[in-house]
């Protein structure tokens, strides 16, 4: 959750500003949205943030009304640090496919008696439309209406960061990691069952079976990616009960350091 000194900057913040750099953007979803798993690719996941960090909360507050943002190949390039060609060729891409995404909740479910329920599965589209114009280097996303308070009218209970923390990411797993944890970036802790956790994951049913293969392929690959390239440093442990792995536990807070270069670190894996 984010502290109230932050959720008050984030009541000023003006999404609209065209002085504000894409990078300077702020990124704000409901916690429940942050668990949920989202099935977006990297580029999918980039076009989907920065439009998020478009929006304006005080404009928004008619959830009724279709609300239609539009992201430039020049944005998307600033924002993350790519040649224009690319933002072009992935924003085209991610028009394509951003219709077929969907965004799975898990809601408790009540008990009859004593007998626990299976979590309610709910299922709703990021997007209604995704309109792409060949040759203008622009798409337009047309939100799915009930998506909209978990982006907007937020008042409580919500993640934020700014969109350039997570610009240099190229895995989702690290993506999703970086959601999870800046929920609770006013603590430097953060400790999830480890079925919340393969469930925000979003592990195949194989894996949620294998620990070893959610730390191999999951946990791993994203913290070292956070703490190398986003300037964080993150430690985690499991957490047992007898033999079994009952939770995951990450501790992380801001390298004193600052960021590393990102240039000199590519250059040290080439």
């Amino acid at each position: 959750m984010v502290t109230t000194v932050a959720a008050k900057k984030a009541e000023k913040y003006d999404a609209a500003d065209p002085a504000r750099a894409p990078g300077d953007r702020w990124v704000a979803m409901s916690n429940a949205l942050a668990r949920a798993g989202h099935g977006l690719s990297v580029s999918e996941k980039r076009v989907i943030f920065i439009a998020i960090s478009k929006l304006d909360s005080r404009a928004a507050t008619n959830t009724e009304k279709i609300q239609v943002t539009r992201i430039t190949a020049g944005e998307y390039a600033e924002a993350f640090d790519v040649d224009s060609h690319t933002a072009y060729d992935q924003l085209k891409a991610t028009a394509d496919s951003l219709y077929q995404r969907s965004i799975t909740f898990f809601e408790p479910a009540h008990r009859r008696g004593d007998k626990p329920l299976e979590a309610t599965v709910n299922k709703m589209r990021w997007v209604g439309r995704a309109k792409y114009h060949k040759g203008e280097g622009w798409i337009e996303l047309s939100w799915w209406p009930e998506v909209l308070p978990h982006l907007t009218l937020l008042k409580r209970q919500f993640t934020q960061y700014q969109l350039n923390q997570a610009g240099a990411l190229r895995s989702e797993y690290s993506w999703k990691l970086l959601d999870l944890l800046m929920r609770f970036k006013s603590t430097g802790w953060a400790e999830y069952t480890i079925e919340d956790f393969a469930a925000s994951m979003e592990a195949t049913e194989k894996q949620k079976a294998d620990f070893a293969a959610i730390r191999r392929k999951m946990i791993e690959p994203a913290v070292a990616e956070l703490n190398k390239k986003d300037g964080w440093q993150i430690t985690w442990s499991p957490i047992k009960a007898g033999r079994r792995i009952k939770a995951v536990r990450f501790d992380f807070k801001r390298d004193p350091q600052g960021r590393l270069d990102l240039d000199a670190y590519n250059s040290a894996l080439s």
